[in-house]
């Protein structure tokens, strides 16, 4: 069937050919990436090169000093996807007494007591270590490039330091150092340089010129990355206290052991059926299972009662995104979660008779066999320290963000496919660590400071992440690679995206197009984890009837503007005849597509 918003005009044309296809969330990336194909690297080599080239120019977004979550297939075995693991756990002295005896109540936003180990550089590391095949100082060369040389900071990234320059002329001068150069904020387009971090880069490479073969030298660069000066001059910079998001100076408590402690690595996904297509997810330790439970509990209506782009469909969508979400903030972390229950046909017909024709403005998790029902706070967003944003992610004078992100996506012309979502250590976490060019991150605000929480502060233990790319698989064969930044709202803007492709016949860029939405009708990710019951943010195009029919049916609606929600991008591959397709955003005029 036909879903509406499928008109023939989109702002991108949806690319198409048979040698290789990258999309990405900066311009730079995405041509970065895309010349690792042509030059013969796989889809690997490119989706590593084009990581390091968002540290370096989507800084705001992320950084080095922090994680990531990719979901991946080879060609040699397609049928069989892995999650690569790249969030690191809580150090060993992020103990909650230590939080409290602070007079923390909740993690702070920003500063290093919200730092995880940084994982990112590793698990991209291990990436290219098993399935690439390029050598390291070649997949570095174009980051270490744009680092050397500069590049045009982006409006993005401007809009953030100027937010926080009074944060980082007055506490943190590493930080106006680097991003305020000659203590001003610097224009759009101006061309900044970070020649400290482009060393880190190059001490990474030296590490392993005296190593016999690539896997020897990308296992020396992990060994320098977690034993030698990056992990020393971190520990050793956060130990003198510093201002936090709260407006507490504090040290953090990230050790050099922390660092090398870690180990990046593959998980199995998590993946449900739905109208005849396989979709495959991380754990539960990131938020992806909650779209495989929105899934499931729209699968009992019709195909045309899932447009979003009709009232019904944006209806329904919205109570299904409460309902996993009440899930996902109860029941989901790095414990044990009984998925079983949760991802049932069973389950998921009791949760949707809980769906009705009005909005619900309830906080409603279900009951899970086995597992204790711990609620999250419920802090409403008029009482927060700051409110929840609507649309594209925000900074706050403090230093606190929600849910700065960027995402990559490459397919090669063998069917290696991968689709990554890298994130924290954005400039703005906590001060830049001298000599490195580059900060922590803040994942630990996504644990909570009550012992008895699934998603607790605890050693070891990773913090629940809304990091959340999607691979799509049909026969056993990967079909689609997608993803969005966003935070809370990475899995809500990839499921009308998902609906619109794999029901109502939009092409990648249709779908991406498409006017979208999402509920803030749960307690946020980021601190200070406020919500807002009832809450539903949506894209004026969505047209004013629709807009009206939510809100008679109660929704608490917020129209974020024509082109505000979503920074979607795909690649796709047909595994009948190789054919591949590519599609990115073209809101915030940043996002990029390339392929032939």
């Amino acid at each position: 069937m036909t879903f509406t918003h499928d008109e023939t005009f989109t702002t991108r044309p949806t690319l198409e050919g048979h040698f290789g296809m990258t999309a990405s969330t900066h311009w730079l990336a995405t041509a970065s990436s895309q010349a690792v194909l042509e030059r013969g690297g796989n889809a690997f080599d490119a989706a590593v090169a084009g990581a390091f080239v968002l540290h370096v120019v989507e800084p705001h977004l992320n950084g080095p000093g922090g994680d990531m979550v990719g979901i991946f297939a080879t060609a040699g075995a397609p049928s069989s996807p892995q999650v690569l693991m790249g969030q690191g756990p809580a150090p060993a002295g992020a103990l909650i007494q230590h939080y409290r005896a602070l007079g923390l109540e909740n993690v702070p936003g920003a500063g290093a007591l919200a730092a995880a180990v940084p994982a990112a550089v590793d698990a991209w590391l291990v990436l290219l270590r098993d399935h690439g095949t390029w050598d390291l100082a070649e997949v570095l060369d174009f980051a270490i490039g744009y680092a050397e040389h500069g590049h045009p900071i982006l409006p993005g990234a401007v809009r953030a330091i100027r937010a926080v320059a009074e944060l980082f002329q007055e506490h943190w001068p590493t930080s106006a150092a680097l991003w305020m150069p000659e203590g001003k904020v610097p224009e759009p387009g101006q061309i900044i340089r970070n020649p400290e971090y482009a060393l880190v880069l190059r001490e990474l490479i030296a590490a392993g010129e005296g190593a016999s073969g690539r896997v020897a030298q990308i296992e020396a660069a992990r060994a320098e990355w977690k034993t030698g000066r990056v992990a020393q001059a971190a520990a050793e910079f956060v130990r003198t206290p510093h201002r936090h998001s709260d407006g507490g100076d504090y040290a953090g408590v990230i050790t050099a052991e922390d660092f090398a402690s870690h180990s990046a690595g593959y998980e199995d996904p998590v993946s449900i059926e739905f109208r005849g297509y396989t979709i495959a997810k991380s754990g539960p330790w990131g938020q992806g299972p909650a779209l495989l439970q929105a899934l499931k509990i729209l699968e009992g209506y019709p195909d045309e009662q899932l447009d979003p782009g009709t009232e019904t469909g944006a209806h329904l969508i919205l109570e299904a995104q409460k309902l996993a979400l009440a899930d996902r903030d109860t029941y989901y972390g790095d414990v044990p979660v009984n998925l079983k229950h949760l991802l049932s046909n069973a389950y998921a017909a009791q949760r949707r008779e809980l769906i009705s024709e009005h909005a619900s403005a309830e906080f409603r998790p279900g009951e899970v066999p086995g597992q204790e029902q711990v609620l999250p706070a419920l802090v409403h967003v008029s009482d927060a320290a700051t409110g929840a944003g609507a649309g594209e992610p925000t900074v706050s004078k403090s230093g606190e963000t929600k849910g700065d992100t960027c995402h990559l996506d490459v397919v090669d012309r063998w069917g290696n496919i991968v689709s990554a979502t890298p994130s924290g250590g954005w400039l703005q976490s906590s001060p830049v660590i001298e000599g490195l060019g580059f900060c922590l991150g803040t994942r630990l605000q996504m644990t909570w400071l009550d012992e008895r929480s699934a998603s607790r502060l605890e050693p070891g233990r990773r913090p629940r992440t809304t990091l959340t790319p999607t691979l799509v698989l049909k026969g056993g064969a990967p079909l689609i690679a997608l993803g969005t930044p966003g935070g809370d709202q990475q899995d809500q803007w990839q499921l009308p995206m998902l609906l619109r492709m794999l029901i109502g016949g939009h092409t990648a860029q249709q779908a991406i197009d498409a006017p979208t939405l999402h509920t803030t009708s749960m307690p946020g990710s980021f601190w200070p984890r406020a919500w807002e019951p009832g809450g539903a943010v949506v894209e004026d195009r969505l047209g004013a009837e629709l807009i009206e029919g939510l809100r008679r049916r109660g929704h608490q609606v917020t129209t974020a503007g024509d082109w505000a929600l979503g920074r979607l991008s795909c690649v796709t591959r047909d595994p009948e005849n190789g054919r591949l397709r590519a599609a990115a955003n073209a809101r915030g005029a940043q996002g990029y597509a390339a392929g032939r």
